[in-house]
């Protein structure tokens, strides 16, 4: 059986059975206390009033542009349609486009996370592969043993060494034991305050409790962790092989994004470890492809938009799709910085706020 054929096949058959995060979301009703966020109250729109009369406007400046030909679905439906999920792992593997499913890419961490038995006991995987540096040890190993890294969110997490042989235990002994989407926080967000407390919204019984049992710390010599130097990530999905409008528009956002982060001092290429700053990683397909650009804004609960160093969990997920060059200043001066959106009706596709019990699903 090709791999081609075996995705195909694997895809119909998650689509059409029951997974594991499907018996969670029945078992777990509301237990974590989060609700199901309606449209428009998930994160704040810019207000001109507050923000700025600009505050809606396309950048001026911008002298990026996609090709003429780059045309997107404009008319379906966005908000709430994104799958919930609980963790995020991205794998380093230095590369911008990967075969089709990148669990057939042969020999790699992303092939032996979607053939591992061992399911996360806390919910749903979302699995991306990276453009994130292999270790300089990757190429001194034979195919299917380089070690690589991963990094884990919400918790920011970056987990080093990992082998394909060795996914078994970095599913049940990190993952598994990691804070998930749905793991509430108790920091107040600033952003939030002009939003209306989850308590006065419908209470959410969709979603992966973040109660799950959670199997045994995890043995400290089997990978080292450290936490991730950035304050804020933007995933941008790159994956040609999927859509070339992904390959089109990833590396166009990041000159763009670069262009407004440097003058503020909070622009981090690939291996730049200054504490705080905004990493920017392509990573493959997330869904969606028609309606490319998508991108994934991660922001640390504590990060109040002045720059400072920021060293918690994951508090926000903004995920954003139609996104184009001229968007990029509103984007990393308002939702970057401050969790705002500057336009919900066309561009929000869905996300989580820990710190006030919200998701999208």
């Amino acid at each position: 059986m090709s791999s081609t054929f075996s995705s195909i096949v694997r895809r119909g058959t998650d689509f059409l059975t029951p997974n594991a995060s499907s018996a969670n979301l029945a078992a777990s009703g509301n237990g974590n206390g989060f609700a199901k966020a309606p449209k428009g109250a998930l994160f704040p729109k810019v207000d001109p009033a507050v923000d700025g009369e600009d505050c809606e406007h396309d950048c001026e400046s911008c002298t990026i542009h996609y090709p003429a030909k780059f045309s997107i679905d404009e008319e379906e439906k966005l908000y709430g349609m994104v799958k919930g999920w609980a963790t995020h792992m991205l794998v380093a593997t230095g590369k911008t486009d990967w075969v089709r499913d990148v669990e057939d890419e042969k020999g790699s961490v992303m092939e032996a996370v979607g053939k591992c038995k061992v399911p996360p006991a806390n919910g749903r995987l979302m699995l991306s592969a990276s453009n994130m540096p292999v270790p300089s040890t990757h190429h001194n190993h034979a195919q299917g043993a380089e070690p690589t890294t991963v990094l884990l969110l919400p918790s920011f997490t970056l987990v080093e060494n990992v082998t394909p042989q060795s996914v078994p235990d970095l599913i049940n002994h990190y993952v598994s034991t990691s804070p998930t989407n749905t793991t509430p926080l108790t920091r107040p967000s600033t952003a939030a305050s002009a939003l209306p407390p989850a308590s006065s919204l419908p209470a959410h019984t969709d979603t992966i409790s973040a109660e799950q049992p959670l199997s045994a710390s995890p043995p400290p010599s089997i990978f080292p962790t450290r936490s991730s130097p950035h304050s804020y990530l933007i995933l941008l999905c790159s994956q040609k092989t999927r859509d070339a409008r992904c390959g089109q528009s990833a590396p166009l956002l990041r000159r763009e994004l670069e262009r407004h982060l440097r003058p503020l001092g909070l622009y981090r290429d690939l291996h730049d470890e200054r504490p705080g700053g905004v990493g920017i990683y392509f990573i493959s397909h997330v869904g969606g492809h028609k309606f490319s650009a998508n991108m994934m804004v991660y922001r640390r609960a504590g990060a109040d938009g002045t720059g400072r160093v920021a060293d918690g969990e994951a508090g926000q997920c903004i995920w954003l799709a139609r996104v184009r060059p001229e968007d990029c200043e509103g984007i990393v001066k308002f939702t970057v910085l401050q969790g705002k959106v500057v336009k919900p009706e066309r561009q929000l596709r869905g996300g989580f706020d820990r710190e006030r019990g919200l998701v999208s699903w």
